[in-house]
């Protein structure tokens, strides 16, 4: 019997050895490209600042400041000056801010636990500020009605509103441009000028 001839070994690949190959690449490939995706994203989206605890972003600054005007409140047995603030531009000079002041203190819309003894009507004529003080002109409606509690009160309102921009200013009160030396009829107050808070308290009794 004669000896078959070795058959020479088969050196081709399976065919699923080949597609094993082939998925094993594409899975290798795949998994190469996410990671480089994942990582350029991660270079181009740019992070969030951190801001540090307990700082947060800065406020505007405001336009507005506020001063005060004064009204009247009950204690019983007696009156009280109230203040009461109001806004007004940053902007504005110390005239100004006294005027919108006054304006606001004459147009006399208080609240339940506050009230006026500025007689309804009444208006502001004008107001400077100079270097010694406040000059304030008012309507003739300020000198009438009520008793002393009444005119003390009212009397206290304008140089405490008056005064809210410098609270050590001086104050002159004119009714229809002239000097008031008495307020109310018959015995009156004597109103003795300039006004300041400190005489105003010194002098008069609420």
């Amino acid at each position: 019997m004669q000896d078959r001839p070795n058959k020479p070994k088969n050196n081709r690949l399976s065919l699923g050895a080949i597609a094993g190959i082939v998925v094993a690449a594409l899975v290798i490939g795949g998994g190469a490209s996410w990671l480089t995706y994942r990582t350029l994203t991660a270079l181009q989206t740019p992070s969030a600042p951190t801001i540090p605890q307990g700082e947060g972003p800065e406020k505007p600054l405001s336009s507005e400041e506020s001063v005060q005007i004064y009204w009247l409140g009950d204690r019983g047995q007696r009156l009280e000056l109230l203040p009461a603030s109001i806004a007004v531009q940053k902007s504005a000079n110390k005239q100004e801010k006294v005027e919108i002041a006054l304006k606001s203190l004459l147009s006399g819309q208080t609240t339940a636990s506050e009230s006026t003894a500025i007689p309804e009507g009444t208006k502001l004529l004008g107001v400077t500020t100079e270097k010694d003080g406040v000059r304030v002109n008012l309507s003739k409606e300020f000198t009438t009605g009520g008793g002393t509690a009444s005119m003390t009160g009212r009397l206290g309102q304008i140089i405490y509103t008056a005064t809210s921009v410098e609270p050590n200013s001086q104050v002159w009160i004119d009714v229809e441009g002239q000097p008031l030396e008495l307020l109310g009829e018959g015995e009156g107050l004597i109103v003795d000028q300039p006004m300041t808070r400190q005489n105003f308290e010194e002098n008069f009794e609420l």
